[in-house]
C-alpha cells in the first residue's frame, strides 16, 4: 500500500504573488492562500511582518521593496514561532528581530521540531530549504504591548490573548487603521489549529474586532479593504472555531474516541468551509488539538514528523 501522504504534500502549483498598497507606504504582500507578509515603510526605515519561509522567498519579496524604497529593512516582526512565517529572516539583515515572550519560549521548547514537520507537510512552501541557516530567534521581546516609531509613523505591536498559538501578536498602525493580523484571523482559508487554544482564540478575535481596522492583511487569502470586510473575515475566522469547538465538546460529552470526532467534526465543517484553503491539511491537526483542549490537555503537544505522521494515517489513512 502507498504511503499515504499529506493534503498539502500535492499543492505543488506556483502561487502568484500581488503587493498591494492598503495606505502610504504600508504594503500587503499576498499569494493566492499561502502565508501572507507586510511591510511598512516609515520615514527612515522598513519594517517587515513576518519573514516567509526561506531566505530564497524572502528575497522575492526584498526585489519587490526594492521596486518602491531603498531605505533600510530595520525591524523583522514575527508574528509567532511557526517556521514557514520566520525561516527566511536571515536574508533581511534586519537589525531588530521582535516577537512576545511567549514566541521566543515556544521557539526554545519545540521550534526545531516544527521546521522539520512544517517541511514534511509542506515542501512547496521551503523552497531552498538548505539556505535556512537554523532557527530564528529575536533579540527583543514584550509582554504585551510595544511602539515602534519609524519616524513619525507608529506601529503598535500586541499581545491580545491566546489563540492560533500563545504568543501571537498583531501589528497595528492607529493612525491608518491598518492591522496585521498574523495567523489569528484568515481570510477564505482553514485556520491552523493544531498549536492553539480554540475557545480562548475566539475570545481574542473580539479584541481584534475592537481595534476597528479598516484594513487588514490576514494570515492567508487577499488583503482586506474596508471595515465591513474586515468584519466579516474575523466572524468567518470565529465562526469556524465556534462550529468545531462545538462539534468537538459534543462528541466527548458521547464518549466518542478521537476518529468519531473528527468524522462528525469534518461533516459539520465541510458544507460551510469546506472550499477554503488547505482545509483538507489542517482538519486533522485541528481536531487533533481541540480534542486534546476537550479532554483537559491545556497546552497543545508538540508536533513532531514522526507524530504528524501516525496522526495522518489514524485519521485518513
Amino acid at each position: 500500500m502507498a504511503e499515504k501522504k499529506f493534503a498539502s504534500q500535492a499543492d505543488l502549483a506556483e502561487k502568484k504573488a500581488t503587493f498591494s498598497e492598503l495606505a502610504d507606504g504600508v504594503y500587503a504582500y499576498t499569494t493566492e492562500g499561502d502565508p501572507n507578509t507586510g511591510v511598512v515603510v516609515g520615514d527612515d526605515a522598513v519594517l517587515i511582518m513576518d519573514a516567509r519561509a526561506t531566505p530564497v522567498l524572502a528575497q522575492e519579496l526584498i526585489d519587490v521593496i526594492r521596486g518602491v524604497t531603498d531605505k533600510p529593512i530595520k525591524y523583522m516582526v514575527l508574528s509567532h514561532y511557526h517556521a514557514v512565517r520566520v525561516l527566511g529572516a536571515s536574508a533581511y539583515g534586519a537589525e531588530y528581530i521582535i516577537a512576545s515572550e511567549m514566541t521566543r519560549d515556544l521557539i526554545a521548547e519545540r521550534g526545531q521540531q516544527d521546521f522539520e514537520s512544517e517541511v514534511q507537510r509542506f515542501p512547496r512552501l521551503f523552497q531552498s530549504v538548505e539556505t535556512v541557516p537554523g532557527l530564528t530567534w529575536p533579540n527583543i521581546t514584550f509582554s504585551d504591548r510595544m511602539s515602534l516609531w519609524l519616524g513619525s509613523r507608529e506601529v503598535r505591536l500586541m499581545h491580545l490573548g491566546k489563540g492560533h498559538t500563545k504568543g501571537d501578536i498583531v501589528a497595528w498602525l492607529p493612525d491608518e487603521k491598518v492591522c496585521f493580523s498574523g495567523d489569528l484571523v484568515e481570510y477564505g482559508a482553514t485556520p491552523y489549529a493544531g498549536d492553539s487554544y480554540p475557545r480562548e482564540w475566539i475570545e481574542t478575535l473580539e479584541r481584534v474586532k475592537a481595534l476597528g481596522a479598516e484594513r487588514m492583511v490576514p494570515g492567508r487569502g487577499d488583503a482586506l479593504v474596508g471595515a465591513d470586510q474586515v468584519r466579516t473575515a474575523i466572524e468567518q475566522t470565529q465562526a469556524f472555531l465556534k462550529t468545531m469547538v462545538t462539534s468537538i465538546e459534543g462528541g466527548v460529552k458521547k464518549g466518542q474516541d478521537l476518529r468519531e470526532v473528527y468524522a462528525s467534526t469534518y461533516a459539520a465543517l465541510k458544507p460551510d468551509f469546506g472550499d477554503w484553503v488547505i482545509f483538507d491539511h489542517c482538519l486533522p491537526f485541528d481536531v487533533s488539538r481541540a480534542f486534546d483542549a476537550e479532554k483537559g490537555v491545556t497546552d497543545p503537544r508538540i508536533w513532531t514528523a514522526e507524530r504528524d505522521m501516525e496522526m495522518w494515517k489514524a485519521l485518513e489513512g
